[in-house]
This record gives C-alpha cells, structure tokens and sequence, in this order.
C-alpha cells in the first residue's frame, strides 16, 4: 500500500470539461478528478483557451455546453477555476514541439506551467514529451 497522497490540482482540456458538463462518458481517472473536484478535494484550472473553445463550438452548435454552462459550473464549484492566457503560460508553448496545433499546444502549456496533469483523451497531447496527462 502506497503512503502517496493524489494529486489534488489538474488542468482539463476541452473535451474533458464538456464530456463532464453534458454527462457524457469519460475515463474513470478523469471522472474521479471531476468528482474529487465536485466534493472540494481536488481543484481543476480550465485554461482561457478551453473557454474560447467552448464559445465556438456552442456557437457552432457542436456541443449543448455554452460558456454559461461553464460559469454555472464553476460557481456551484469553486474548486473549478479559470487560468487565464499569460506570458509564463506562451512561453511554456514555445517550447512544446510536438503537439502541432496551436490550441491544444496552449492548453497543454497551461498544464506544464503549472506543472500539473492534463485531463485530456487526445492522443496527441498524451504522447506529448512535454506535459503529463490523465484520462
């Protein structure tokens, strides 16, 4: 048995947040963070970046979650927080180079900047040398 104490902060990418807004199945370690979030025992950073993505999809009609989904979500739960878009976080994408789109590079920067893992089921980012990730 290990004495290890669980992570208790994490960074969720896009689609870990909307599958978890619309109750839509996710991977078990990634709803156990949500849960462990839920019952004030974890905290999840969204990144400005999964913000601006959930504006355009919902404008899109792609997904049901809208940015006030969002901001109800993350007033009932206040262990859910937003990170917004710094200079530490561009400087963190410089430097990944190998997760080629711009969006997930910066949400995956987020993650590494904080050090922290990223919820996230994108193949991409998961095999990413740069960031560590759950699912």
């Amino acid at each position: 048995m290990s004495n290890a104490t669980p992570a208790n902060e994490f960074v969720a990418d896009t689609v870990a947040l909307v599958l978890r807004l619309e109750e839509r199945k996710m991977g078990a370690n990634a709803e156990s963070v949500f849960e462990r979030v839920e019952s004030s025992q974890a905290t999840i950073y969204i990144p400005a970046m999964v913000l601006a993505e959930i504006l355009y999809l919902s404008e899109k009609r792609r997904i049901v979650t809208s940015l006030d989904t969002v901001r109800d979500y993350m007033r009932r739960y206040p262990n859910c927080q937003e990170q917004p878009m710094n200079f530490a976080v561009m400087r963190s994408a410089s430097e990944i180079t190998d997760i080629p789109e711009l969006h997930d590079r910066l949400i995956a920067a987020t993650a590494r900047s904080f050090d922290l893992e990223l919820i996230t089921d994108d193949s991409v980012i998961q095999a990413s040398a740069y960031v560590k990730t759950i699912w």
